[in-house]
């Protein structure tokens, strides 16, 4: 084959990958929203519920429903998922956690929960005093080139000045 030939070929396949994952990407963005919308519809708030434990581990092994674990997708079964032990009055219950809120929810503290089925949303603290957490927003792929632009326009700047 000549050159020529072999570019034209991997740059069609590289066309044909853009273009699958694309159609892709659109029907799983479709799926994820009509999921938020269920979510965001069955929304309650617990107040009062004490934060026991939170760990990362397999669905299995967090002690849900044999009903529940028949729904979950069979990938999502093995994958380990953010999990809290929660104690809401005298009932001990483990819930699945979004990552963002896993990350910030404190142990061993009272908090007002922010739930949808078995899955935490969101949380306050009880105390007037303790200021809610804010989750840093996640940067745009142009946000992250400016910012590595106008770090790299102070180093030469600095450099420049010495």
């Amino acid at each position: 084959m000549d050159p020529i030939g072999v570019v034209f070929t991997v740059v069609a396949a590289i066309a044909l990958v853009v273009v699958i994952m694309y159609f892709v990407g659109k029907r799983l963005m479709k799926k994820q929203n009509e999921s938020m919308a269920v979510i965001d519809a069955n929304r309650q708030f617990i107040s009062g519920a004490l934060i026991i434990d939170k760990k990362k581990a397999k669905i299995a092994e967090a002690n849900f429903p044999k009903a529940a674990l028949e729904q979950m997708p069979k990938r999502m079964r093995w994958m380990k998922v953010p999990l809290v032990k929660v104690k809401v009055g005298p009932q001990i219950t483990t819930l699945l956690c979004d990552q963002k809120v896993f990350e910030a929810i404190p142990v061993k503290k009272i908090v007002r929960l922010e739930v949808s089925g078995g899955y935490i949303l969101g949380f306050s603290t009880q105390k007037k005093g303790e200021k809610k957490p804010e989750f840093e927003k996640k940067l745009t792929w142009r946000e992250k080139m400016a910012r590595k632009a106008s770090d790299l326009q102070a180093r030469a700047n600095a450099k420049e000045a010495k």
